[in-house]
C-alpha cells in the first residue's frame, strides 16, 4: 500500500513511486562529474577533465535516449509543455503549498531540457577545445584548424558561465520549494518516491536492464564516435 502524509492543509496525499533508479543515479553522478569538470578545468588538470567531459557527455547522451525510451516521468516528451500550460503553472508559484505533480513542474521541465542541451553543446564543443599552447586538446581537435580550436575553447568557457547560472537557478528553485512550499523534491530524489494527488495514476517506471542497454549504446555512439572520426580523418 502506498505511504500516505498531510500537507500544510490537512489533505492526505500518497507517496508512490515517480523516479526510477537510472534517473535518479543519472542525476547525482551527473552532479559530480560536473563538479570534476569544473574545478579539474579551473586548475589545468586536463588529464582529468578531458576524459571526464567524455564521460559527462557519454552520460547526457544516455539521459536523452533515456528520455525517449525510459519511464514516464522521464520523458522528455513529459519536461515540455505548452505555453498555456507554463502560464498556468507560474500563476500558481506565489501559493505556499507543495506542486505534487509527480514529477518535473512545468518549469522544472523546461530546465532540464535547457541544461541537457548546454551540456551536449558543452562537451560538444570540449572536443574540439585547444590551448593557447596547443599541449591540451580535445580528443576531435586535430578536425579542426588551430583558430576554429580556439574558438571552441572560448566558447566551452562562455557555456561553462550559463551553466552555473542555471546550477544557481535549480539550487535556488530546490531551497525555495523546500523552505516556502514545504515540498523535498531532493528526497524523492533519492528515495524515488515522492507526494501526488489524490487520483494521480501512478506512472509506468522503466527497469534497469533497459537503462543498462541505454548506457552501452551512448558509451558506443559517444566513444566509438570520436575514435572513428580519428581514425578517419
Amino acid at each position: 500500500m502506498a505511504d500516505r502524509e498531510s500537507d500544510t492543509q490537512g489533505e492526505t496525499a500518497r507517496r508512490i513511486p515517480i523516479w526510477d533508479r537510472p534517473t535518479r543515479i543519472f542525476h547525482w553522478v551527473l552532479a559530480i562529474l560536473f563538479v570534476v569538470c569544473f574545478v579539474s578545468g579551473s586548475r589545468g588538470a586536463f588529464e582529468i577533465h578531458i576524459p571526464a567531459g567524455q564521460a559527462l557527455l557519454v552520460l547526457v547522451v544516455a539521459r536523452i535516449l533515456w528520455g525517449l525510451v525510459g519511464s514516464e516521468t522521464s520523458r522528455l516528451a513529459r519536461l515540455v509543455r505548452s505555453p498555456a500550460t507554463i502560464l498556468a503553472y507560474v500563476r500558481t508559484v506565489p501559493r505556499r503549498e507543495p506542486d505534487r505533480y509527480g514529477g518535473h513542474n512545468p518549469l522544472g521541465g523546461l530546465s532540464v531540457v535547457a541544461m541537457l542541451a548546454l551540456l551536449l553543446l558543452q562537451t560538444g564543443l570540449g572536443l574540439f577545445a585547444a590551448d593557447v599552447d596547443g599541449l591540451h586538446e580535445g580528443p576531435l581537435s586535430l578536425l579542426v584548424s588551430y583558430d576554429l580550436a580556439r574558438e571552441a575553447s572560448e566558447l566551452h568557457a562562455l557555456v561553462v558561465d550559463v551553466l552555473l547560472v542555471f546550477v544557481g537557478l535549480h539550487l535556488a528553485a530546490i531551497l525555495f520549494h523546500l523552505v516556502y512550499k514545504r515540498e523535498n523534491l531532493t528526497g524523492a530524489m533519492v528515495t524515488g518516491r515522492g507526494p501526488v494527488p489524490a487520483g494521480f495514476a501512478e506512472p509506468r517506471i522503466a527497469g534497469d536492464g533497459r537503462a543498462g542497454v541505454v548506457l552501452a549504446v551512448a558509451a558506443a555512439v559517444v566513444l566509438g564516435g570520436i575514435e572513428l572520426a580519428r581514425i578517419a580523418f
